[in-house]
């Protein structure tokens, strides 16, 4: 069995080597998954629109992700965003143009090498209200009670200590903030040795928490109104990322939404 800082180092350099060469189009930036899903088939499998795409540094989109969390995040002129596990930056320009030049959108992620394309990528496109933070996502660099919403994108998977990603997501949230939250969720038990595997959990697979204890995460960290629903076509997503393994019989992507209380 990896302990959890072989695992961590594991992710972080799994990563760190799509942000350098880019991705084959699926949340673990194609360790195992088809070649046959390219970037812009992904994105819109995902719930990505062509209007997403257009207007957004190329280098931004790499196929990352299990769903669209701005779909579902309400997203209003003003409003402070934070994007756990930022990456390269696609989903926190998307929601820079729901808040607008009067709003804010910080991006946090633990990989140095994705905070650098993501700053290159606002740098080149002028965004000038996105910033983007190196850091966990079990340690925000982030103040208490500034944030409006949250939004993730296939992340909090990858944690080794989930309780404390929601502690701090409740932590830096306003009060009526809310959680917007696309991810994959174990919905059965997942094999031992797909759990011990370095490579699925890098590919969003191995570390899914189940769909029950994920409710009891949230409702500890003081979350109320939560709401878990899988995706119409979940199956079609997991399918894709790992072909012929299916691994779709064990975990889902999930829209996660909550809120902490006024």
């Amino acid at each position: 069995m990896n302990d959890k800082e072989e695992i961590r180092e594991s992710i972080r350099k799994d990563y760190s080597e799509v942000a350098r060469s880019g991705s084959k189009g699926c949340c673990g930036g194609g360790f195992s998954c088809s070649p046959l899903v390219d970037i812009k088939d992904a994105s819109l499998m995902m719930g990505y629109s062509e209007e997403d795409l257009r207007g957004i540094p190329v280098e931004a989109n790499m196929g990352l992700g299990c769903g669209n969390p701005i779909a579902i995040a309400s997203l209003k002129k003003g409003e402070t965003v934070l994007d756990l596990g930022s990456g390269g930056g696609f989903d926190s320009f998307l929601a820079r143009r729901k808040v607008g030049d009067e709003g804010l959108v910080i991006g946090v992620d633990m990989t140095p090498e994705m905070i650098k394309l993501a700053r290159n990528n606002a740098k080149k496109s002028g965004f000038d209200n996105v910033e983007f933070r190196l850091g966990e996502i079990e340690h925000l660099p982030v103040a208490d009670c500034s944030v409006d919403v949250i939004i993730s994108n296939c992340v909090i998977n990858l944690s080794l200590d989930k309780q404390l990603v929601f502690n701090e997501a409740y932590r830096v949230l306003r009060n009526g903030g809310r959680l917007s939250i696309s991810d994959v969720v174990a919905t059965a038990e997942i094999p031992e040795s797909v759990k011990g595997d370095l490579a699925s959990i890098s590919n969003c697979i191995a570390g899914a928490e189940y769909v029950g204890d994920l409710e009891t995460i949230l409702k500890n960290a003081g979350f109320v109104n939560i709401s878990l629903v899988p995706k119409d076509n979940s199956k079609e997503i997991i399918k894709s990322w790992e072909s012929g393994r299916n691994s779709e019989d064990f975990v889902a992507s999930y829209i996660i939404e909550a809120e902490k209380r006024e």
